[in-house]
């Protein structure tokens, strides 16, 4: 963070100190929402969550070295004072940034694939100067000032992913620390249970380049009408990738691995070059090339791309994360988070790294979406007999007995899906039944917890790195 006196710091937010809070005394570390993450120097935000109060942990953190306390009530403590230290967060983080005078700032979204994306993005860029980047999915009105006030003047790029959960977020977000490229990936079903139809998302997740300025660059995929229908909601200059010819930054030669690993030719109005990814699944393509259009226009050229893509690997957790066990059998832990077009993509993963393989597919229920929630579960268990996916097994309680009911009927299926309650239930399923040589894909929305299905079956191998309980996800403060 760029150091600040708790004085500018009081007045960017419309606060006032109490406690005892010294005006000159800087702020000079992080700013956070987790005591536990406290260093001396940082600002601690007590965020009132769904289950703990960070006002309760305001001594904790000033014992281990915090300068203040971001409140809406008295601690007993240095603090500053608001009404709403949400909006507080999001006033700081505006007033910081916009002393960020030599950064470019990057704003992601869409339907599915941000994170992917982002984490391309930000691995990439990095060849051409000093970037920070949204970790994991903080995407919201929490996670997302909290990245952007870990920049400091040596700062040259600024990835933020946007999340949206309704019309006018991204509009917020954008408010907090404007974008001057704003990358637009897809509009999908993901949420539509929330918005109300994929036009609704569409509008919430065009307000990217809506909020861009004039001499600002729309990053749209060519590809899905949806998206590059949004070229008209912008004032800044368009730039269009996709798979198909006509857009400005495109594939050719798409091609995948024995283990389901693309490559392809890179076109770009500026020359071509040969990409060999290491991520697994062809929908990785589209999202090399939206990071390509970014880093472009950040000065990179072709080979420099290239290069910098073959050598980017998974940075967020549980995102078709591929461990092979000693006993030979794959697990493809993509259980982060899930949605029709991502389970999609992760069942066609599996069904390209087979070559003979048995495969797995253990899928949990698809969230938010509605009254599509029938449709899409079914169109699952009817695409995961269409792949020719060895075994599915379904887990979990109405959703999923609706995928299993469609793979049934759609491939007159006996024991290849079967239904069962609950994790505990998939994972002994799993360890009676697995044998050397087969892939098994996890994969669910967050909610339903699968990783513990994937992470039990490496730990059988002590090859997993963590017990699997303590995903960050929704808690923003213990």
């Amino acid at each position: 963070m760029i150091p600040t006196t708790l004085a500018d710091a009081a007045q960017a937010v419309g606060g006032r100190l109490s406690g005892g809070a010294d005006p000159a005394a800087q702020i000079t570390s992080e700013v956070v929402v987790d005591s536990r993450k406290v260093t001396p120097g940082a600002l601690f935000v007590a965020v009132v969550g769904e289950r703990v109060d960070g006002h309760d942990y305001a001594e904790g953190a000033m014992r281990d070295g915090a300068v203040a306390v971001l409140a809406t009530r008295e601690t007993g403590t240095p603090a500053i004072i608001v009404d709403d230290v949400v909006a507080a967060l999001g006033r700081l983080a505006r007033a910081v940034t916009d002393r960020l005078t030599g950064t470019t700032v990057v704003g992601v979204t869409g339907s599915s694939g941000k994170t992917s994306t982002k984490d391309l993005i930000a691995q990439v860029v990095a060849h051409a100067g000093a970037t920070i980047a949204t970790p994991g999915s903080l995407n919201n009105e929490i996670g997302m000032p909290l990245t952007a006030l870990s920049a400091d003047l040596t700062t040259r790029h600024l990835v933020l992913e946007m999340g949206a959960r309704g019309i006018g977020h991204i509009t917020y977000l954008c408010g907090i620390v404007p974008p001057r490229i704003g990358v637009v990936l897809n509009v999908g079903t993901a949420h539509v249970g929330e918005f109300g139809g994929r036009e609704a998302i569409a509008k919430a997740k065009g307000e990217l380049v809506e909020a861009l300025p004039e001499d600002g660059v729309a990053v749209l995929n060519a590809d899905d009408p949806l998206v590059r229908a949004m070229a008209e909601r912008t004032r800044a200059r368009v730039v269009f990738f996709g798979e198909g010819a006509s857009a400005d930054i495109h594939a050719e030669d798409v091609r995948l691995d024995d283990a389901g690993r693309a490559s392809f030719t890179l076109r770009t109005p500026d020359g071509d070059a040969p990409v060999i990814l290491r991520l697994y699944g062809e929908h990785h393509v589209s999202n090399a090339l939206a990071c390509a259009a970014v880093a472009r226009e950040l000065g990179m050229g072709a080979d420099a791309i290239a290069a910098a893509l073959g050598e980017a690997g998974t940075l967020s957790r549980w995102r078709m994360e591929v461990t092979e066990r000693a006993d030979g059998v794959t697990v493809v832990n993509d259980a982060y988070n899930a949605n029709p077009e991502s389970m999609r993509a992760a069942l066609k993963a599996l069904a390209a790294m087979a070559h003979g393989r048995r495969t797995w597919a253990v899928l949990g229920e698809m969230r938010e979406l509605g009254d599509a929630a029938l449709t899409e579960h079914d169109a699952v268990g009817r695409l995961a007999v269409r792949l020719n996916i060895g075994r599915l097994v379904a887990v979990g309680g109405r959703e999923a007995a609706w995928m299993d009911i469609a793979a049934k009927n759609e491939g007159s299926w006996g024991e290849e899906s079967v239904l069962v309650p609950d994790t505990q239930a998939a994972v002994d399923l799993l360890r009676s039944e697995l044998r050397a040589g087969d892939i098994v894909l996890v994969k669910a929305s967050r909610g339903a917890a699968l990783e513990r299905v994937a992470l039990a079956l490496l730990e059988d191998e002590g090859q997993s790195e963590t017990s699997g309980a303590a995903a960050a996800a929704g808690e923003v403060r213990r």
